[in-house]
């Protein structure tokens, strides 16, 4: 097996987080790993509505954070979301600087929309739906001038490198077909989500919880895996991904209708269209097993302006055969992020010694049962920059990591497999048959296929999916309805096998 020996940090994954943590590990030399191209293969790139803070005059961090928090549905860390929103607006600003081309008002300020759950207009985003592509453009700029990084595209993770203490030295990666250790002083996944798990989703395919299910197998605390987002408006047009209709449309006036043309949010919601994401996710998932359909209606809010205002969304659905300009467009709920990931304290760092986390993959507390909208971005800058900062003050032990054996990697047919049943007994509304049904199938596959890291991160959501016998946020239990005392879910590998009860801590 050939060695590399990296005098720095390495980081995995090359989304927003991952770019900003190698950003921010300078001048200690950091090498970037991905198994794709940049700008490929990360939701960073891919997000529509941009990036929360208060930024402008009426708002403060303070009001962000208590949307955050109360987006969340009592899991929350508060003091981590007044964290998340006091830097936020920097954050913005740096990027700013870097040349990010945010949407300004006549004052040079930032022109911020409002999304679900927000008190205050706040979403600074790009021509309405082109913030994320516009930001991931001039941080991989910035991160490939950068003299202190370099960046190995084709390089997929295969494992993490433990010493005898447990301590995490370094990553396995594949490139070529041949399988690489790679050993650094510190090692900062950013790996991104679990939407490839699932069947229908909004972020890229390739995302199938590796970096989650090798930290849980490296022995990391995990937190919240249950809780998974599913946007509620997905372009349902026949497409794997599922194309996105921004939230920022709602924000701009447009409806969600029947098939009767009927609007009917309001009765799920007081707030109809801006209620938050898990209602008007049930609610259209409700019309459409109802068999009235569900469609979002831009035809006045937005009309002829739609390919200036939200190009984005205007080509996907133009794509597909749908004009938004004068007619209504057909949505589903889909896997859009997830809550839960590998716990970190504020700086980015797990449970194992060496091993740093941030952005998706990572459980910081800011987004407890349910992500506020457009506080992923700003996740990923801020905390990226802290794990980047705090992993490039790790001292190499000069300890030699253990011999490691590359995870397996689930075929393909597998994997279809996986994503049916995760969508059909883990997705918008729950129960403890289905969830059964899902654990029953995931034991199939790992005795066929090995404990690949998909299955790892697939069995996490399952098992506590059926442990919260409750209904809170992203995660709904017909079988369970009420809400009881909030309580986060932190939880091993090794306690999976006893399944229930797990140890819950409260917030």
């Amino acid at each position: 097996m050939e060695r590399l020996r990296h005098d720095g940090v390495v980081v995995v994954g090359a989304g927003l987080a991952g770019l900003t943590a190698a950003l921010a590990a300078g001048p200690r030399k950091a090498l970037v790993l991905t198994p794709v191209p940049l700008n490929h293969g990360c939701s960073s790139a891919w997000a529509q509505g941009g990036m929360a803070a208060a930024l402008s005059e009426g708002d403060a961090p303070e009001l962000h954070a208590a949307d955050t928090v109360s987006a969340g549905a009592g899991l929350v860390d508060p003091a981590m979301a007044r964290l998340l929103a006091q830097e936020g607006p920097e954050a913005v600003r740096r990027l700013a600087a870097l040349g990010a081309p945010f949407d300004r008002t006549a004052d040079g300020g930032f022109a911020q929309s409002l999304e679900a759950a927000h008190s205050k207009a706040r979403v600074a985003r790009v021509k309405g739906d082109q913030a994320g592509r516009a930001i991931m453009e001039v941080v991989t700029v910035a991160a490939l001038a950068a003299p202190h990084i370099e960046v190995k595209v084709g390089w997929a993770l295969r494992g993490l490198l433990q010493d005898a203490d447990g301590r995490v030295r370094g990553v396995l990666a594949e490139h070529d077909g041949q399988i690489i250790e790679i050993t650094a002083a510190a090692t900062v996944l950013a790996t991104g989500g679990v939407g490839g798990l699932y069947g229908v989703t909004t972020t890229p395919a390739e995302l199938t919880g590796d970096g989650l299910g090798l930290a849980a197998q490296a022995g990391a605390l995990i937190g919240d895996p249950e809780f998974v987002q599913f946007h509620p408006t997905a372009i349902d047009i026949g497409r794997d991904p599922a194309p996105l209709a921004t939230e920022a449309l709602r924000g701009e006036g447009a409806v969600l209708v029947n098939a009767g043309g009927e609007r009917f949010m309001a009765r799920y919601h007081p707030d109809a269209e801006l209620a938050p994401r898990d209602v008007v996710a049930r609610a259209i998932h409700a019309e459409r097993e109802a068999g009235r359909g569900a469609f979002l209606d831009a035809t006045q809010a937005v009309g002829e302006h739609f390919p200036d205002e939200f190009p984005a969304v205007f080509a996907a659905c133009m794509a597909g055969g749908v004009d938004p300009r004068v007619q209504p467009i057909p949505v589903a709920p889909a896997c859009h992020y997830h809550m839960g990931g590998i716990v970190t304290d504020a700086e980015g760092r797990t449970t194992l010694a060496g091993l740093f986390a941030a952005g998706e993959c990572a459980s910081t507390g800011v987004h407890g049962a349910n992500r506020l909208a457009s506080n992923s971005l700003l996740e990923a800058a801020v905390f990226g920059a802290r794990a980047g900062k705090a992993a490039a003050l790790e001292v190499d032990p000069g300890t030699r990591p253990l011999a490691a054996t590359p995870a397996p990697v689930l075929p393909a047919e597998a994997l279809k497999r996986l994503r049916a049943a995760m969508s059909r007994d883990a997705g918008v509304v729950r129960d403890a048959a289905g969830l059964n049904r899902l654990i029953t199938e995931i034991d199939a596959l790992e005795a066929a296929c090995g404990k690949a890291p998909a299955l790892i991160a697939a069995r996490l959501v399952a098992t506590c999916a059926l442990a919260r016998t409750e209904s809170r946020g992203g995660h709904f239990r017909a079988d369970a309805p009420e809400v009881k005392a909030p309580k986060r879910t932190f939880v091993t590998l090794a306690d999976l096998p006893a399944a229930s009860p797990f140890r819950f801590a409260a917030e």
